[in-house]
Formats: structure tokens, sequence, C-alpha cells
């Protein structure tokens, strides 16, 4: 048995139907409705949805018209992201309090290590919980909270007691929690993968524990070591205040459906023009181009290449996303197209993961 495996309390942060919420607490009239946020128009996709509209169904990346059919009441509202970027800063300042060590993972979510913190306070139980307080009084929004011995199982119970909730699985619950835990509720695990998962008998944790790292390798590929590890409460990533963007990406809509590459070419062309000025503005450059496609049936299809030097320049990220929209025949007509550059230059290469045993965590304060 490992006995080196570090002592750490980790609290998720996730701020409540969010960008609906701030609608909502603006716009007092919007309180108690049903919105989404996002997925006005013929072709709009709900970026957020409130919790009155999430009891017909809605939800986010979904088609405003499917949303409107099965919420006739559900109001659109435009998308504010200035205003939700400037509460997003209020509620990290209020992380700043607590720790230094905050990784912010979207505009509505963090991870917080309070294993040291300013409060000198013992207990991440008590410490999420007056968090959640101090965002509710200082901002006028809820929280829900994850607390547990790490990422993964953070971020896996702030989705429990949602919303303005939180759950804390202590050190010596972790391995019942996860074994006793939906596959379709482990974070990484997709819906395409959950069904592939059911085929073979893994319903739960405990059903995927008992599979060996040599037959998860076989059937999940890279990411059959990730299962294997969590599944046995072993996830070592730690905190990272200054996370590495790994990957840059712009993405176009269309109003209606375009059926010839030869239409298409114009409009990767904006995209390219945009992906070029993101890598500029943030100074990186990438060497793996991916084409996203979304059909008008909603299938998606990703076409990828990796180049053998670093590109940043429109010319060059246009010039691979024409050969790999050209690389096979359409299957469909497309509603959706988008460029992404990841294998950056700011990448730096991984530690080798160190595996360990989770029951050495079992004797410290939650």
């Amino acid at each position: 048995m490992y006995t080196d495996l570090p002592i750490r309390k980790i609290i998720h942060v996730d701020m409540d139907a969010f960008y609906a919420s701030v609608e909502q607490m603006d716009n007092p009239h919007l309180k108690g409705k049903p919105i989404a946020v996002g997925g006005g128009g013929k072709r709009g996709v709900v970026s957020a949805a409130s919790y009155e509209a999430r009891k017909f169904g809605v939800k986010s990346a979904m088609a405003g018209t499917l949303a409107a059919k099965l919420c006739p009441d559900l109001i659109f509202v435009r998308p504010n992201f200035e205003r939700y970027s400037e509460i997003s800063k209020k509620i990290r300042q209020i992380f700043y309090d607590y720790t230094d060590l905050v990784e912010p993972l979207s505009l509505d979510e963090a991870y917080l290590d309070v294993t040291q913190n300013k409060k000198g306070n013992p207990s991440a139980s008590l410490i999420a919980k007056d968090i959640r307080a101090r965002i509710l009084n200082d901002v006028g929004l809820t929280a829900s909270a994850g607390i547990s011995i790490n990422k993964f199982i953070a971020k896996v119970a702030s989705d429990y007691n949602k919303p303005n909730g939180q759950k804390t699985v202590n050190p010596e619950e972790v391995l019942e929690f996860l074994e006793q835990l939906d596959i379709r509720k482990f974070y990484g695990v997709g819906k395409v993968t959950a069904e592939k998962m059911y085929q073979k008998g893994i319903f739960t944790g405990l059903d995927l524990k008992q599979k060996s790292l040599e037959y998860l390798d076989a059937n999940f590929g890279k990411s059959g070591r990730y299962y294997y590890h969590v599944v046995r409460g072993i996830h070592t990533s730690e905190v990272k205040p200054h996370r590495t963007r790994k990957s840059l990406a712009a993405e176009r809509t269309f109003s209606e459906n375009l059926s010839s590459e030869v239409f298409m070419l114009e409009k990767l062309e904006h995209i390219a023009e945009e992906v070029a000025r993101r890598l500029l503005k943030s100074l990186v450059a990438g060497k793996t181009i991916t084409l996203k496609i979304k059909y008008s049936d909603f299938t998606l299809q990703t076409r990828s290449k990796t180049l053998p030097y670093y590109i940043s320049d429109k010319s060059m990220i246009l010039e691979t996303a024409k050969d790999l929209l050209y690389q096979e025949k359409l299957s469909n007509s497309v509603r959706l197209l988008g460029i992404s550059l990841s294998n950056l230059n700011t990448e730096k290469k991984k530690k080798p993961e160190l595996k360990k045993s989770v029951s050495v965590q079992l004797k410290f304060e939650f």
C-alpha cells in the first residue's frame, strides 16, 4: 500500500443555472418564469435554462425550436456575456478570501483547494457553506458545492443537491460512493461512452471496478486507465490557479443548411480569421487543426490533421481546414462548421501519474 498520496480538501463550486439566474436577478419580471438564454430565432441554440424551464425538459445545447415546443411559455433572452463575466469576477474574489488555489473551469464553476486556507478552518464542508452564503449575500445568486478528497469526486458531488445545496463525500465514504455511482455520473463519461459501457454490462462504479486495467485499455483506449484509477478514488490532478489553455476554437451556426463544399469555403474563411485573431490575442500557436462539422440531422463529425510545426496565421489554418473539408464526401447538408487549434506551444509534458491508494486519506477532518 502506498502512503505518499497528498492529503487534500477540494471544493467544487458550481453556480445554479448561472446565466439564467443573472438574467432573473437583473430583471425581476423574469423571476419564477421559464427562461432560456440564447436559442431565439430559427437556428438558435439554448446556452442556459432556468430551473423553471428545466422542469419542461429544456436544457443547454438544445435547439431553440425544440425548447419552445417543450415549453410553450418559454421566454428567450439574449445573452449578455459581459455582465456574466462581471458577476463571475465578483464571485471569484470571494473564493480568494479563502484560498489562492482557485482553478476556474468557466464563468460559473471553479475548484478550490482549502487544505491550507486563509481562515484557518479545518473543515472544508464549513468553508463551502460559508462561501455559498457569501455569494448569496454579496452577489444575490445561489451556488452548489461538492467537497471531497480530489477534483473528480468533488465535481460529481456538486451536482447531488442542486440547486442551492452541497454534498460532502468524506474520505471513509469515497470507495462506497464511487461503487454505487451510476456510470453516467462519472465525469468524462459521455452519452456514447455510457452506451458502450451498458453494452458491456457496466452500469455502476462497482461494475467498472471489476474490470481489469487491460480490459479497460483494450475497450476504451487512453481513457481506460483514467476510468480504472478514478473508480478507485485515485485522481492526483492538482488545483491549478493558472490553467494552461489546451485549445482555441471558433464556430458558426448557419441560418440555412449548406449543401455544397463550395458554399462552405467562404464561411470557413471567416472562421479561420476569427481563430487567427484569438491566437494572436493569446500569443499562442498550434500544430493540430480540427474541423468540426454538424449536419442537419445534428450528427457531429470531426476531422483532424497534425502538422510538424506550429501555425497561427489565417492562411495556413484555412488551407488545412479546406484539406480536411475535402478529405471525404459530406454525408448530409451542414448546419454548423468550426475550426479548432490544439497541441499548442503552451503545453508542458505531463509527469507520469502515480498509482496510489485512497485509504491513506481517511483520517483528517472534513
